[in-house]
């Protein structure tokens, strides 16, 4: 079983988390609590997998094989309670690729399609960049805890908006949406003909307390409007091999998004990423397990850390995820002040909270995924940073 609590040297292997400390934050000197990914072993399996396929030679084109398929159906099976069929299964090299794929397979340029902020940023981008029309329905914010302002969505609904992106777990204010939540947000889509599609990627990280609902086993006609968004490149540390699964039960609904992967041409999967996903799925359940707990020591440290060190710098308490949502506008700096604090005083690369839309102005995501040792020297970093002031 991999130690979590080792601390791993990811430097020289082109890591864009580390390797591109000096050019994106001009320093080598910095600690990396930015990017979602984790600083920690992949299973072992995994790498054997690699390995054995490694040792063929050989890496022509490659099919999905049935035992991908059937590994998918099985996870999806034993750890989210969902009973789908594997024709169901289809290809992304990423979740944010998908989200590309799907505005072009079921949307029109000048079409509304509606984010939650402050979220992940390139839901915000891929939209805009499509030449649709974004529609925000920010969270609600109260008492430090985030909810969907529902009242605030129905209030801006027409027949332009055609399809909602829905972060759950969502990224980066760590909520867990409850079923009730996700039932009346269902309800308002089947109303108006919105298509609804969920972004569940960080599904299998939850902390103690947490129950994750996946958004298509609400009903079965949810179900046949849901595209569900998943893949093992946050569960286990595979982003790099670019390997998604998009599930679509909707058999007019998956035609459509499949004659636009075909015109793209990236329905193949990658040779490493299909034998990897493969080999998690299978033998992953402990390492999954191992890791949560790992996860949760680090956000526990993290919280009392700031709670009795730094509680001008409130956090959100997260449901799920490892990152963390750190509110520092007591500083009463501007965002680009901010930043620069971090990165100059701190010595930490924090993602701006400003680059995930409305909300998010004065705010830090930082990842957690790290050795505790880490967490502990930027946490240290910054103390000493606020100190200053």
């Amino acid at each position: 079983m991999r130690d979590f609590s080792k601390a791993i040297n990811r430097i020289g292997f082109n890591s864009k988390k580390w390797d591109a400390c000096e050019s994106m934050f001009g320093s080598k000197d910095i600690i990396p609590m930015w990017i979602a990914d984790m600083d920690f072993q992949v299973p072992e399996e995994a790498v054997q997998a690699i390995a054995a396929r490694a040792d063929h030679g050989i890496f022509g084109y490659t099919g999905t094989p049935d035992s991908y398929l059937n590994a998918v159906v099985s996870w999806m099976e034993r750890h989210h309670h969902w009973n789908i069929e594997k024709e169901w299964i289809c290809h992304s090299p990423g979740v944010v690729t998908a989200l590309s794929l799907l505005i072009d397979a079921y949307t029109l340029p000048g079409d509304k399609i509606i984010v939650q902020s402050p979220v992940y940023y390139p839901f915000a981008r891929v939209v805009r960049t499509s030449g649709r029309t974004l529609l925000d329905n920010p969270l609600r914010r109260v008492d430090g805890r985030y909810t969907m302002d529902l009242e605030n969505l129905k209030a801006q609904l027409d027949s332009s908006v055609k399809m909602i992106f829905l972060c759950s777990p969502h990224n980066p204010v760590g909520r867990v949406w409850s079923r009730d939540e996700l039932m009346e947000l269902a309800e308002i889509c089947l109303q108006h003909n919105i298509i609804m599609v969920s972004d569940e990627v960080h599904a299998d990280l939850l902390y103690k307390g947490s129950s994750h609902t996946c958004f298509p086993t609400l009903s079965k006609e949810i179900e046949q409007n849901s595209i569900l968004c998943t893949g093992a490149s946050k569960t286990f540390n595979l982003a790099g091999l670019k390997t998604s699964s998009i599930i679509i039960p909707n058999e007019a609904l998956r035609s459509k998004f499949n004659a636009v992967i075909n015109n793209y041409n990236v329905g193949s999967g990658n040779i490493f990423g299909l034998v990897a996903t493969e080999a998690v799925y299978q033998y992953g359940d402990a390492w999954l397990a191992n890791l949560n707990e790992y996860l949760q020591g680090n956000l526990e440290y993290m919280l009392n850390f700031m709670q009795k060190n730094l509680p001008q710098i409130p956090v959100t308490r997260p449901e799920g995820t490892y990152l963390i949502w750190m509110d520092f506008s007591a500083l009463n700096m501007s965002d680009q002040a901010l930043e620069e604090f971090c990165l100059k005083k701190a010595k930490i690369a924090f993602d701006p909270g400003y680059e995930f839309g409305t909300g998010g102005s004065g705010f830090m995501r930082a990842n957690i995924a790290c050795p505790r040792q880490v967490l502990e020297q930027a946490l240290n970093q910054l103390l000493h940073a606020v100190n200053t002031l």
